[in-house]
C-alpha cells in the first residue's frame, strides 16, 4: 500500500513539473547592448593600456585648431561618430611612442583616416601628420589604387589587398609608432612598415603631394587625429599604450 502511494506521488509531481516547464517563459535573447565595448580588461590595464574614448562622451577630443569639438561628431551606439560636417578632430593629449588599436566602420563608398603625431602649426592636419587610410575599398575610387586604399600610409606606402571588410562593417586597425619605426595593421594582418626619415621615406615624400610641406612626418610627438572626409564614419575601442 505504501509503495502504491509513493508511486502515485512521484507521477503527480512529474506531471506538475512538466506542466510548469511548458508554461515557463522562454529565455531572453542575448543582449544587444555595447557593454563589452570601450572597456579594458585587467590584463590590458596591467600592460599599460588606456582608453581614449569612454563610449559615452566626446571627452578627450576636440577639433583640430580649436578648443572644443563640433556637434558634427557625436556618440552613437557606443561609437565616436562623424554624423555631419564636423571637421577633423584630435586627442587633447599628445603621444610620442605608442601602440594604438581602434575599431572603425565607414559608410558604403566612404573615406576617412587616422593621423598620428599631429601638431597644429599648419592649416590642415594632413600637411604635417601621416595618415593611415580608412576606406571602403570596394566602393570608393581610391580603392582602385593600393597607395590610397584602406590601411595604406596615404600616398606613400601601399597596403595589400584582401584585409579590409566592406563598407558598413567593423574593422580593427593597429598602429605602432616607436621612434622612427611605424607599422600598420588591419584585422590582425600586418600590412606594411616604414622608417620615418630614412632614404626610402624621403624619396617617397619627395614624389608625393606632401613635398611642399617641410614638416610633414617630422613631428617627434603629437595628437592622434580622426578625419572628416564628408562621410559617416564611426570609431570605438580606441585604446593606446605608451611605449618607452
Amino acid at each position: 500500500m505504501n509503495t502504491r502511494i509513493a508511486v502515485a506521488a512521484l507521477l503527480l509531481c512529474s506531471a506538475s513539473c512538466k506542466a510548469q516547464s511548458q508554461t515557463k517563459p522562454p529565455a531572453a535573447p542575448p543582449s544587444s547592448t555595447n557593454s563589452g565595448q570601450n572597456t579594458l580588461s585587467d590584463a590590458e590595464k596591467a600592460a599599460g593600456w588606456r582608453l581614449l574614448f569612454d563610449g559615452k562622451t566626446t571627452t578627450g577630443w576636440r577639433n583640430y585648431g580649436k578648443s572644443t569639438i563640433s556637434d558634427g561628431w557625436t556618440v552613437q551606439d557606443g561609437a565616436l561618430t562623424r554624423t555631419g560636417a564636423g571637421g577633423d578632430i584630435i586627442t587633447t593629449d599628445e603621444f610620442k611612442n605608442f601602440e594604438l588599436t581602434i575599431d572603425w566602420k565607414i559608410e558604403i563608398g566612404g573615406n576617412s583616416g587616422i593621423f598620428y603625431r599631429a601638431v597644429e602649426d599648419s592649416d590642415a592636419i594632413y600637411w604635417n601628420a601621416v595618415e593611415m587610410q580608412v576606406l571602403d575599398d570596394a566602393k570608393h575610387p581610391d580603392g582602385q589604387d593600393r597607395m590610397t586604399s584602406a590601411g595604406a600610409a596615404y600616398d606613400l606606402y601601399p597596403s595589400p589587398k584582401g584585409h579590409v571588410n566592406p563598407g558598413g562593417e567593423w574593422n580593427t586597425a593597429r598602429l605602432i609608432v616607436n621612434g622612427n619605426h611605424v607599422e600598420h595593421w588591419l584585422n590582425g594582418a600586418k600590412l606594411l612598415e616604414y622608417e620615418l626619415g630614412s632614404r626610402d621615406w624621403d624619396a617617397k615624400v619627395a614624389a608625393s603631394k606632401f613635398k611642399p610641406h617641410p614638416k610633414f612626418g617630422k613631428n617627434p610627438q603629437g595628437h592622434i587625429g580622426l578625419q572628416d572626409h564628408g562621410n559617416v564614419v564611426a570609431f570605438r575601442n580606441i585604446k593606446i599604450r605608451v611605449l618607452p
